[in-house]
């Protein structure tokens, strides 16, 4: 699916079946809202589907993996080639957010977009990795819109197959470089602020790090009214691809899961070429890359977690989902008040 039809598709979520979820809790025998944003994420998700009937039944993770050229720059501790070898082994299920992914009853699919090599991901690349950022844009606006596009119809493709809630995830060497330039271009801040040692830099590496980011806003001058800019000025093929999730997601009226900051500065993006996207996100941790309190700050939608999480690939995204299965035994399951002959509790002023 295009972008423009995408875009077109989207709209609120159903307050009016908000409602009606929110009265299906009211009436289960406990007190009222005791399970606090666990109620509120299963009220919001009733309103993205526009069914009080929830069901998670079936839940996916869709990685977006490419490679950064800015990692020419010595702003990563490992090479670029770890991006493939992570990317096989969530193919193999050997990798971290594999095994996340079999605990939580979900089904990992790692797509290349940008791999700067042959791989066995799900093939939708769209170069073989980016430029460096450094020495001028990261890719074109043309790839940028692909790689949107990519994340959109892998929601499509996924909704299609009956899946009901996707978390997203990412992996591609030298990635919080790019997210912390373009979240440094969205919240007009330093880059100092924002920029984190990503996979364990030393500090020696994160002055390298906050220095390319600088060179590459000031060499690039991204426009932060234009988001997509920002993306292929200083952002990665990864992020352009979770940036398409999160708004394929609107389109297609299924919650879509950010994981930490590079997942959460996607989202941004998206919510910055549209604003309704907002309504079908929900974030689930709290980084620990300095940028990731900013980026959920400007987002609006409360994270569950903060475990003090930066691996990446989706597994903070994946970790909340025993936590929705929970909720969701309450939200089908408990019994009311009527059926226990009791009387509903009433909110006290």
């Amino acid at each position: 699916m295009k972008l423009e039809e995408a875009l077109g598709r989207i709209r609120p979520a159903s307050k009016e079946t908000m409602d009606a979820a929110k009265e299906r809790w009211d009436n289960i025998a406990m007190p009222l809202h005791s399970l606090g944003r666990l109620q509120d994420t299963i009220v919001r998700i009733a309103g993205m589907t526009g069914n009080v009937e929830v069901s998670l039944k079936k839940k996916a993770l869709l990685v977006m993996c490419a490679d950064n050229g800015v990692v020419e720059e010595g702003v990563t501790q490992t090479g670029q080639e770890v991006t493939l070898l992570v990317a096989e082994n969530m193919v193999k299920q050997e990798a971290v957010s594999s095994l996340f992914c079999r605990r939580a009853g979900a089904d990992l699919f790692p797509v290349d977009v940008g791999i700067a090599a042959e791989s066995h991901a799900i093939n939708r690349k769209i170069a073989w990795g980016t430029k460096n950022m450094t020495k001028g844009p990261a890719m074109t606006r043309q790839e940028a819109e692909k790689a949107i596009e990519v994340g959109i119809s892998m929601v499509e493709e996924l909704k299609e197959k009956g899946y009901t809630i996707i978390a997203t995830g990412e992996m591609g060497i030298g990635n919080t470089t790019t997210s912390s330039a373009v979240t440094a271009v969205l919240l007009g801040q330093d880059p100092a602020r924002v920029t984190g040692r990503g996979a364990g830099l030393s500090s020696a590496g994160l002055d390298r790090k906050v220095d390319a980011i600088r060179r590459a806003i000031a060499l690039n001058q991204p426009d932060p009214e234009d988001p997509v800019d920002v993306l292929a000025k200083v952002g990665g093929l990864d992020l352009a691809g979770l940036v398409g999730a999160f708004i394929g997601g609107a389109a297609m009226r299924i919650p879509v899961v950010a994981d930490g900051f590079i997942s959460c500065a996607a989202a941004l993006c998206a919510l910055r070429i549209c604003p309704q996207v907002k309504d079908y996100l929900i974030t689930s941790h709290r980084s620990k890359e300095p940028g990731a309190a900013m980026v959920l700050e400007a987002l609006d939608v409360p994270a569950f977690l903060d475990c003090d999480m930066c691996l990446g690939e989706g597994t903070g995204a994946v970790a909340i989902y025993p936590l929705l299965d929970m909720a969701m035994t309450i939200y089908g399951g408990m019994t009311t008040f009527a059926e226990n002959n009791m009387d509903n509790y009433v909110p006290l002023t």
